[in-house]
């Protein structure tokens, strides 16, 4: 299904609600877009298989700009719009953007990208425009609602950051399929999963451009649901959300819990949540006391999964099982988990080793071709470079992440962009940017710096680390840079060059083990 079928069946139901104005897109309303979006597409020579992108904040138009590119068969690319100018135009360049979408709340970057992007023949703003950009509103308006014939199922291509510090664009193989055909995964796992409807409510509280909160709310349209938006989260807003709208589903990350466990009782008690039937989170590791606080608040309606944007396997686990296994992201469901040593010889339950995933999605990383076979052994498992065990039942339980990638607030961050970065400042000759424990994101930034001259007194540290955090968002977005910077005289490394990162960390986690699985 697609929403042009619910806009035929039900056309005033509601598909996209914005929480925070309350604004209401119909079924028939988001359809005729779409349509109209396809058409533009199409006008200026697209044809599925090209490819577009686009950035902007939790926009009401974000979720019709994403069915529309479906509809014209293109292949999307979701920007962070928390992304520096340096770094949006390498992705909209990497994935050979044909057309680029923006809004006011990225007008100064707009300004910058417009020569940034050689490929790009199409540049729209919604809301209002500036130099180099047209009218998203005139485009549309002047467009066809009419669908386009011949239609096939578009789809995205989302990034996921590699250890080299640039990110990579993740296309999963697929064969072209009629739109009225091409369903997705996504929106099958709500139904069979979760027990989905036309009926349910699914709320979003997370930025639409990370690939969980965007494919969840994109499967709901094709259940035929309504999809409430938060602007951005925020912990009682989010209650109040659940209460007006009647919240039925709903996908968090662990900071999110954090966050609600930690208003005063009196808020948490103001809020009706009777109507949530499935809460999903996946993203980070959740603790374990954190998850059964919320299990004993919410009831046993408390979903996890462990999956990747490359989707070659899915793991999962509801409240029931999480309680007999404690820590666990659960099960497999889609494809066949495997631990494998350094060798490539699979382990048996109990022992640590990378995890494989067999008879899954395949995947490649676009343009890429080295990084695509680091992750296949010669057999064709594919790993996503986490690092777990199987228990006995086959449950299975993450003890270390993928090349040290810290994960706060649910936000996949790469510390080889920080360092890279870093390295370059005149007063540095060594760096570490590795994740320490933060009781609210659960991981937080830290850079440990060897220094040309190891500062003299606490007030000349505190300028060099100003200095260096502000060095860092000049180049990169501020979440992926440290929150705070500690010196050394020299860091472990071995004389091939190889940095002991693990020595580090083990510094900073030293007490807060039971916080890892």
């Amino acid at each position: 299904m697609y929403p042009g079928a619910h806009a035929q069946q039900r056309p005033d139901h509601p598909a996209v609600v914005m929480a925070g104005s309350g604004q209401v897109i119909t079924y028939r309303e988001l359809d005729e877009e779409a349509n109209r979006l396809s058409r533009v597409f199409y006008d200026m020579g697209l044809r599925p298989g090209d490819h577009v992108a686009f950035c902007l904040e939790n926009h009401p138009r974000f979720l019709s700009i994403c069915w529309g590119a479906h509809y014209a068969g293109l292949i999307y690319t979701a920007i962070s719009s928390r992304l520096t100018t340096e770094e949006m135009a390498y992705i909209i360049d990497n994935c050979e953007a044909r057309a680029f979408i923006t809004s006011p709340y990225k007008a100064q970057q707009a300004a910058e990208l417009v020569d940034q992007m050689p490929r790009v023949d199409l540049r729209l703003m919604v809301d209002s425009t500036i130099d180099g950009y047209d009218s998203y509103e005139e485009a549309i308006a002047v467009a066809s609602p009419e669908p386009l014939p011949d239609r096939v199922a578009g789809r995205d291509m989302l990034y996921s950051s590699g250890t080299t510090g640039r990110p990579k664009g993740v296309l999963p193989t697929f064969e072209p399929q009629p739109l009225e055909e091409g369903g997705t995964t996504v929106g099958g796992m709500l139904q069979l999963l979760f027990g989905m409807t036309p009926d349910s409510v699914y709320l979003s509280p997370a930025p639409l451009y990370h690939a969980a909160p965007l494919r969840f709310c994109l499967g709901s349209h094709v259940v035929g649901a309504t999809v409430v938006v938060m602007e951005r989260f925020d912990a009682e807003g989010y209650l109040a959300a659940v209460e007006t709208y009647r919240a039925t589903h709903s996908q968090v990350v662990p900071t999110m819990f954090v966050r609600m466990l930690k208003l005063p009782a009196e808020v948490r008690e103001r809020y009706d949540v009777s109507s949530l039937e499935a809460v999903i989170h996946a993203a980070a590791p959740c603790p374990v006391p954190v998850k059964r606080q919320m299990i004993e608040w919410w009831g046993p309606i408390i979903h996890e999964y462990y999956a990747g944007t490359e989707g070659n396997g899915f793991v999962y686990c509801n409240s029931e099982e999480w309680l007999a296994h404690p820590g666990t992201v659960g099960k497999a469901l889609i494809g066949e988990i495997h631990i494998v040593d350094d060798e490539g010889n699979e382990l048996p339950p109990g022992e640590e080793g990378t995890i494989y995933f067999s008879g899954g999605g395949e995947f490649e990383y676009h343009g890429d071709p080295d990084k695509t076979a680091a992750s296949r052994l010669p057999n064709g498992w594919s790993t996503l470079g986490d690092v777990g065990r199987l228990d006995e039942d086959g449950y299975l339980y993450l003890t270390d992440r993928k090349a040290y990638m810290i994960i706060s607030g649910g936000v996949n961050i790469y510390p080889q962009e920080a360092e890279n970065v870093l390295t370059m400042h005149p007063e540095v000759v060594d760096v570490a940017v590795i994740g320490v424990p933060d009781e609210e994101f659960g991981e937080q930034v830290k850079a440990v710096v060897q220094p040309v001259h190891m500062p003299a007194d606490e007030a000349e540290a505190a300028r060099l680390e100003r200095e260096l955090i502000a060095y860092c968002r000049e180049h990169l977005a501020d979440v992926k840079c440290p929150r705070s910077v500690d010196f050394r005289e020299e860091l472990p490394r071995h004389p091939t060059g190889k940095l002991y990162k693990r020595l580090l960390r083990d510094e900073y986690w030293k007490g807060h083990e039971s916080r890892i699985i």
